[in-house]
């Protein structure tokens, strides 16, 4: 069995702290600019700094075959899943909606694992539903419920959908590649889809002040440098429930965030809400003891 390294230990944290300010860096850069042209660029610069690193360290480039597979999972992930939850809040869903039906996506990983050889024991599942159930908690608040959104509440199921397919199809046909080439090869997939879809569907507007600088930057050197390239890494030496179940935990790690910078309300219920997350991921994630005969 392998043993857990330092990087091993510090993944998981490391990947909800950066994750969770996806949040903000989207709520910063909203009033600047449309959300694919956003992306696009911000996918751009991703193409450059990673091919301009996979050949400075002259990493292994993937087959045809695994671009191919590569290529379509990078396509769910980041921009059928983020192109998703971006416009979809630009036209009006809340975000605490928005975050709740995200949030699913451990639960639908759960259900699926066993189709690439995963099997999820009962106290997983306990631990998702309880996962679940924190996340209502502490997003309650943000929630509106009983109203019809139309099309942007299908455009976050269908990021919900693409980013569980993603999850699984990578960990099933591709689950290990070069992080660096890698990540050319599916953000330039991502590119390829979403800047045809910023020039039809958006008068491609973006402001280039300091928020939106900031907001690219983090995007860029961060969120996927950092955060994408630790879900893979998670991806690749472990379980994809327990790598899945991890997101339950963004949405508190946001909140406060948002408390810390934009002072935003963090009551009881919320805390409450982490505190069960927080028992919920455990139970899906920590190892069983080992039993003696």
């Amino acid at each position: 069995m392998r043993t857990p390294s330092l990087l091993d230990r510090l993944a998981p944290p490391l990947f909800i702290f950066i994750w969770a300010t996806g949040y903000l860096v989207a709520k910063l850069a909203a009033p600047h600019a449309d959300p694919l042209t956003f992306l696009s660029w911000r996918y751009a610069g991703v193409v450059l700094l990673m091919t301009g690193l996979a050949l400075v360290a002259r990493a292994r480039w993937p087959s045809r075959r695994d671009m191919a597979h590569l290529a379509l999972a990078g396509v769910l992930i980041q921009a059928m899943y983020l192109g998703g939850v971006w416009v979809a809040i630009r036209q009006g869903l809340p975000a605490g909606t928005a975050a709740l039906i995200v949030n699913l996506q451990p639960v639908l990983v759960a259900a699926l694992a066993p189709l690439i050889g995963e099997r999820v024991a009962p106290r997983q599942w306990a631990g998702v539903a309880l996962g679940l159930a924190g996340v209502v908690l502490v997003i309650w608040h943000k929630l509106t419920l009983g109203t019809s959104f139309g099309p942007p509440l299908l455009l976050c199921l269908m990021a919900l959908l693409a980013i569980t397919a993603g999850t699984l199809y990578q960990k099933r046909f591709v689950p290990q590649f070069d992080l660096r080439s890698g990540q050319a090869v599916q953000f330039a997939a991502s590119l390829a889809v979403t800047l045809p879809l910023a020039w039809a569907l958006e008068p491609m507007r973006i402001t280039w002040n300091a928020p939106v600088l900031a907001a690219m930057a983090w995007s860029i050197f961060v969120l996927t440098a950092g955060g994408i390239s630790l879900m893979f890494y998670m991806l690749r030496h472990g379980r994809v429930t327990a790598v899945s179940s991890t997101m339950y935990l963004v949405p508190s790690v946001t909140s406060v965030m948002a408390w810390l910078l934009f002072d935003e309300t963090l009551g009881a219920q919320a805390i409450a809400g982490m505190g069960v997350t927080l028992l919920g991921v455990y139970l899906v994630v920590a190892k069983r003891p080992e039993t003696t005969a």
